[in-house]
């Protein structure tokens, strides 16, 4: 710890204002309906953060494990980006929306009833391994430095690239002739809406994303988190974690 008589004035001014929560790595289980940018905010104003961003994007209609970095540790967001991620969630079948998701309605109904195990199976194994996917328009990938999304709710199409991605794990499951239950795991910039749609669509009924829930980042898990910002459930990352 620095004498406080050799500190410039700045110096000590800064360090009397600093945050207990300031350098740290915060693991948060993130609420329905909240953006990541909502979540980085609420953390900035009432844990008095200077600093403070989150390691990638988790969509308003999923829930769980966001990664969240203040002080200097923001320095480590980059690479926590990099990591691969794994989810689980609820395709719904037999129909699609426009935002591959419940952000939009409906439509395109379908029956479902002739799905067979062995179709999908077929269509889970499709998935695997290194595959194309095209972003969705419901993205918050940028265009001339708008996110997508707001061109989409406008009814515009921007033109896209698709990329390729990494599925490491994809375990399908039934719930009923409508849902079916998944766990992934893929690389980054993976769009698990998009895979979601696609699986609708190579079961030839359409589908769309119903739930997700984040539930790895790396070497980083979900738990049962008994800290709290608001309604916002955490934990401070300790490298003893891992």
């Amino acid at each position: 710890m620095p004498n406080p008589k050799d500190l410039e004035p700045s110096s000590l001014h800064d360090e009397a204002n600093a945050s207990p929560y300031d350098n740290l790595i915060f693991l948060a289980d993130k609420p329905l309906d909240y953006t990541s940018a909502d979540v980085v905010r609420i953390f900035k104003k009432d844990l008095h953060i200077k600093k403070i961003g989150h390691s990638g994007t988790l969509d308003p209609r999923a829930t769980g494990l966001l990664v969240l970095c203040s002080g200097k540790m923001t320095k480590k967001i980059t690479e926590f980006i990099d990591y691969d991620k794994s989810y689980d969630g609820v395709i719904r079948i037999g129909a699609t929306t426009k935002s591959f998701d419940t952000e939009t309605d409906e439509e395109n109904i379908t029956e479902t009833s002739g799905i067979s195990n062995t179709d999908l199976e077929n269509a889970r194994k499709s998935f695997l391994g290194i595959i194309s996917q095209m972003p969705p328009m419901y993205s918050a990938l940028k265009h001339k430095g708008k996110p997508l999304y707001k061109f989409a709710r406008k009814g515009r199409d921007i033109e896209r690239k698709p990329r390729e991605i990494n599925v490491t794990e994809f375990e399908v499951w039934r719930i009923n002739d409508t849902e079916i239950g998944f766990r992934i795991s893929a690389s980054k910039g993976a769009y698990i809406r998009t895979i979601a749609n696609d699986f609708g669509m190579k079961l030839g009924v359409g589908g769309y994303l119903k739930e997700l829930r984040r539930t790895r980042i790396g070497s980083f898990k979900l738990e049962s988190y008994h800290e709290k910002v608001r309604d916002i459930p955490y934990k401070i990352f300790k490298m003893a974690d891992v």
